[in-house]
């Protein structure tokens, strides 16, 4: 534990609270005005074990779920700030075979959760989009009309290996069959303005980013984010790799159905999973002090990663907005009601979350940073008390910190 000894007795509280029931592991760091004043891990990675019991530290890498798209957007972003490309120019400049099949047919998407097919709306039968209309802004703020998400996984090949064990399906390989699926695929809209969360629009934004920096994803984040942060705790497949020990991993759900498994030192999500564990919205792992550190790069106008500070400000603002979520650019604003930052976060407030249980949010008014990740879905995906420990978490620092 390192920072404000009265700031860890409060949230330490909160999160023995819910330690077993709600998450068996947490992790936060918090900064106040460029101080870091809270970096703490509670818990344990292996409640489930008959053998010793070993403790989360504040050296424990989490599955960043979604928090990973901050990354990819600021990679991105900083190639926009270098001239390499537009915000309004289309993904089809960088990515042509996104646009060769013409235009394509609307249907309903695809359940995440149940895999279901969905029906098409009345409202949308015999529609077509064309793909050439999609721009980085539209991927950016989730208005492309792109399916939230579709079970690429299956596209790329069958389960991976455990990442302790070489991988018989290269990962250049997964990724060609998933992008050659991500380039047919039905949109669910035209790009009418409208936030649709998108998994597959980050998915082809980081194919992108990937080639106008002209290198993998995994490489280009680690030259255009994590170097010019200092960061050697964030990685993508930190096991398979051999970046980190298993054991340093907070372990996530228990996979029966496709990879039969417990998820421990890979990725949560199918489709990274599936793609070789490197994705655009998906894949890093961290820990909380790397992650506060993004956080407080952006509070700082993002100037170390080469970011122009008007597009910073820009991607900071509320870009799109629908039934009460509001979209920077590539950033999650505050919501006007029920945000998972909490009551006392100022309305321009900017972050994102992970389906994990992993979040990061920043409040500029306050000069406030609270990086915070769980394993929530260690015990399943209903994860039915984050939203209350979230909102919680956040306003009991800002209430010892800012008052």
């Amino acid at each position: 534990m390192a920072g404000d000894k009265a700031l860890f007795n409060a949230v330490d509280g909160l999160v023995r609270e819910h330690l077993g029931s709600s998450f068996p592991a947490a992790a936060a760091a918090v900064f106040h005005e460029g101080q870091l004043v809270l970096n703490a891990g509670w818990g344990v990675l292996n409640p489930d074990s008959s053998g010793r019991a070993r403790p989360a530290t504040p050296e424990t890498r989490f599955d960043l779920a979604s928090v990973t798209k901050l990354f990819t957007t600021t990679a991105f972003l900083s190639l926009v700030s270098e001239g390499k490309t537009g915000l309004d120019a289309p993904l089809a400049d960088v990515l042509p075979e996104f646009a060769t099949s013409g235009p394509r047919p609307v249907d309903g998407g695809q359940d995440p959760h149940s895999k279901r097919k969905l029906d098409t709306p009345p409202d949308k039968l015999g529609l077509r989009v064309d793909p050439a209309r999609i721009t980085f802004r539209r991927l950016l703020t989730h208005t492309s009309g792109l399916a939230p998400w579709r079970d690429v996984y299956n596209a790329a090949g069958g389960p991976p290996t455990p990442p302790d064990t070489p991988d018989p399906t290269p990962r250049p390989v997964r990724w060609a069959r998933a992008l050659e699926a991500l380039c047919q695929y039905p949109f669910v809209s035209a790009p009418d303005g409208i936030v649709r969360y998108s998994d597959l629009g980050l998915m082809l934004l980081g194919e992108a980013t990937a080639r106008l920096h002209g290198a993998p994803l995994d490489e280009t984040i680690t030259a255009r984010v994590l170097r010019p942060l200092a960061v050697d705790a964030a990685c993508f497949n930190p096991v398979r790799e051999g970046r980190v020990p298993r054991e340093q991993c907070a372990p996530t759900e228990d996979d029966p159905a496709w990879r039969k498994r417990r998820i421990w030192g890979e990725v949560h999500d199918e489709n990274a999973c599936g793609v070789g564990g490197v994705a655009g919205h998906a894949g890093l792992f961290a820990d909380a002090l790397s992650v506060a550190r993004l956080g407080q790069a952006w509070l700082d106008s993002a100037g170390v990663f080469g970011i122009d500070p008007a597009l910073a400000q820009e991607a900071a603002s509320e870009q799109a907005a629908t039934a009460g979520e509001r979209r920077g650019l590539g950033w999650m604003l505050k919501s006007v009601e029920n945000s998972s930052a909490g009551e006392r976060f100022s309305a321009d407030s900017f972050g994102h979350t992970g389906f994990t249980g992993t979040s990061l949010w920043i409040d500029p008014a306050a000069q406030l940073v609270v990086a915070a990740l769980t394993n929530a879905v260690y015990g399943g995906r209903e994860r039915l008390a984050l939203l209350g420990f979230r909102r919680a978490l956040h306003e009991r620092i800002w209430d010892v910190v800012c008052r």
